[in-house]
């Protein structure tokens, strides 16, 4: 069977938690049970004026071409969609991506038209069960365990509610001990408080920290989460709780969908902090093309490229395919987030975007200062190559080489 990356690079990270640069990534196809219909986004045969999405079917399509591809660590899905792709179709069988189902769906995550409950303090509440994510059924037996996915995704929303609170910690103290006796591994999504009134703004950052300790300081290690899911607020507060404890893997949430710049900076940015994981669902499903978007996630995920000239180099292919941009690059270079503030203050910054492209044309070496590169930059797309040895411009010749094969 086929080693799968994700336990391949928890292992190197715990036994190097200081020297270990890998980096998980993870796609979230799960939004069927938040999102509802609109969860497969939008698609590309809308008109002006008219909102239509890809059907279910089209969304499996894509799960199924991403996974094919090996382009991720991780393809979170619902129960439904893991039920058709891991146990009835076996798309993860000899596939170095590891299958993982949502196990739980509070309320605050139950996004309908005309709804109001994600405005609601959050309430526990679980759709699938562990047996059904397992083995599709209401009781596995033994040897059915291994038929589905193993890996979940388990989430709690905490609104400084003294009551709300620790019924949450109830739940998801009794799905751990039924992870313990059924087999089952699981990692923390930490969402930030639904109700912004419980909590003072800068505040947040502090609280969830204390809460994640708080939360898993009386759990031991058969039942502690592989990793965290959580906001990224700023360099201050994940370097804050990275350095308590160097064994928890922090990971990061996406989020809305946002400028490409947003994606891709908030990645490298939480990766410099001490982020080990990145796990985005909007952000790649309303993309131009997933399958460029992902693999630049990637590049930049493994240190390979900055994420300026990454969103260059995604239009560039966008460009290729003949695929519209959403936006102009200028406008895509734009940074809505507040990932570049240390304290996580909400500040926004932007990057020039004449400052990125002269940065970026001087680097390829080409001799083009017109804003499209004309290829001559070296490229070393030969078997072997030792990418320590190339500039970020060799680095990116090469892997558009790739891409043009891949994509078309």
């Amino acid at each position: 069977m086929t080693a799968k990356s994700l336990d391949t690079k928890l292992s190197r990270i715990h036994s190097d938690p200081q020297g270990c640069k890998d980096f998980i990534l993870a796609d979230a196809k799960d939004a069927d049970m938040a999102l509802s219909i609109g969860a497969p986004g939008k698609s590309p045969e809308s008109h002006p004026n008219e909102v239509r999405y890809r059907s279910l079917p089209e969304f499996r399509d894509i799960i199924t071409q991403i996974v094919e591809e090996k382009l991720v660590d991780i393809m979170l899905m619902s129960a439904s969609t893991n039920e058709l792709l891991t146990i009835q179709k076996r798309i993860f069988d000899n596939n170095p991506v590891t299958p993982a189902a949502r196990a739980n769906d509070t309320t605050d995550v139950h996004i309908v038209r005309g709804g109001r409950y994600p405005t609601d303090p959050s309430l526990p509440f679980r759709t699938a069960t562990l047996d059904h994510i397992q083995c599709g059924r209401v009781e596995c037996k033994p040897e059915e365990r291994r038929l589905g996915a193993d890996l979940g995704l388990y989430s709690i929303t905490f609104n400084n509610d003294t009551v709300l609170d620790r019924a949450a910690l109830e739940e998801y103290k009794q799905f751990r001990l039924e992870c313990e006796r059924k087999g089952f591994r699981h990692f923390l999504e930490i969402f930030d408080p639904n109700n912004p009134n419980m909590v003072e703004a800068s505040q947040v950052p502090a609280f969830i920290n204390d809460a994640i300790v708080r939360t898993l300081g009386g759990v031991t290690g058969a039942g502690r989460p592989l990793f965290l899911k959580m906001v990224y607020h700023g360099p201050q507060a994940m370097e804050e709780l990275v350095h308590y404890d160097p064994n928890l893997i922090v990971g990061i949430l996406g989020g809305g969908a946002g400028t490409t710049y947003d994606a891709f900076k908030l990645l490298s940015e939480a990766k410099k902090y001490g982020a080990r994981v990145a796990l985005f669902g909007r952000k790649i499903n309303n993309a131009e093309n997933q399958f460029a978007f992902i693999r630049f996630l990637r590049l930049i995920a493994d240190g390979e490229v900055g994420p300026e000239e990454a969103v260059r180099a995604y239009h560039g292919v966008l460009q290729r395919l003949g695929v519209t941009p959403q936006r102009s690059l200028e406008d895509d270079m734009q940074l809505q987030t507040n990932v570049m503030s240390y304290g996580g203050n909400g500040k926004v910054v932007s990057i020039a975007p004449t400052a990125a492209k002269e940065k970026a044309h001087a680097e390829c070496g080409c001799g083009c200062n017109s804003g499209k590169c004309n290829g001559k930059a070296e490229k070393a797309a030969t078997n072997g190559v030792d990418f320590t040895k190339m500039t970020s411009a060799q680095k990116m010749a090469y892997h558009k080489a790739r891409w043009d094969r891949i994509l078309g």
